[in-house]
């Protein structure tokens, strides 16, 4: 006898499990919710936890876009999309932010503002801001039940007396809804302020650590700084001082990654996110085409 393949892959059991996490992770924003992550065909640290909230929350019918660091093409990225689609029959997959009502990202949240009608799912490697001072997951509960975070904050100050600035790049501290401080995934701090009053449901899975946690729509979301050292986001300076631009698009307003160019062996800026800069050239296009 051939038995049906199960929708989603994970059984019905571990998607209601994965659901009621969810709901509780949106009822208490910020807070670590534990549940049951299952083995999944693939090692844990390659964006299980993401891949469980995906498959427990999709339907047929539904649009899904998976990007790795901005690119739909990286292999991690076109990995997952292809588990997806051979698992959920009915799910149509995007390139196209605008496009999507489920986002699975690894590493970055799109440039294009989402809507309240969609979902971002973000990849999480170590879900606890706190374990770089506590070692112990007891002490660390106690710590985030009493919003104690002196120990994170007397970290970043070491940082500002060494090196005179927070040097922290990525997986930047977030209070969230003036409580709880997650670790926002190894977003750059670039992406950091569009977790702020997000009209988009945050959800972040962390499938080794077994913690689903999440930022829901319109909650504040503010990175851990001090007065006199406020946070800020990457500046993307050239040598004299101007904001760089995308070498492809000519965009001068997103996150920029840096490559070397194999021919002259020049440093090349380009957007990170490919559909946010193939928007930007379509749009110069058509330009061209109406204004000569």
């Amino acid at each position: 006898m051939i038995l049906a393949q199960q929708f989603g892959f994970l059984d019905e059991y571990a998607k209601k499990e994965i659901r009621r996490t969810s709901l509780k992770a949106v009822a208490i924003p910020g807070y670590q919710v534990p549940y049951s992550s299952r083995e999944m065909p693939m090692g844990r640290g390659f964006g299980t936890g993401g891949l469980q909230l995906t498959l427990a929350l999709i339907g047929a019918g539904e649009v899904l876009k998976v990007i790795d660091q901005g690119s739909d093409d990286s292999v991690n990225a076109v990995n997952l999309r292809s588990f997806i689609e051979m698992t959920c029959p009915g799910v149509g997959t995007t390139r196209v932010t605008g496009e999507a009502d489920l986002i699975q990202s690894r590493h970055r949240i799109p440039e294009k503002p989402l809507r309240e009608d969609q979902l971002l799912v973000l990849q999480v490697p170590y879900p606890d801001p706190l374990v770089v001072v506590e070692a112990s997951e007891e002490k660390r509960k106690q710590l985030h039940g009493e919003a104690d975070y002196s120990r994170l904050l007397v970290k970043l100050y070491e940082d500002i007396v060494k090196f005179d600035e927070i040097t922290i790049s990525h997986r930047y501290p977030t209070r969230i809804n003036d409580h709880y401080v997650i670790d926002p995934s190894p977003i750059p701090r670039w992406d950091v302020p569009k977790l702020h009053m997000s009209k988009a449901l945050v959800l972040l899975g962390a499938g080794r650590e077994k913690k689903i946690y999440a930022v829901p729509p319109y909650t504040k979301a503010e990175p851990l700084a001090f007065e006199d050292k406020p946070f800020r986001v990457e500046a993307f300076l050239d040598e004299q001082g101007r904001r760089r631009a995308c070498a492809r698009c000519g965009c001068d307003n997103s996150f920029l990654d840096e490559y070397v160019d194999s021919n002259s062996g020049e440093q090349v800026y380009r957007c990170s996110d490919a559909d946010w800069c193939d928007e930007q050239l379509a749009r110069q296009t058509a330009a061209e085409v109406i204004y000569g």
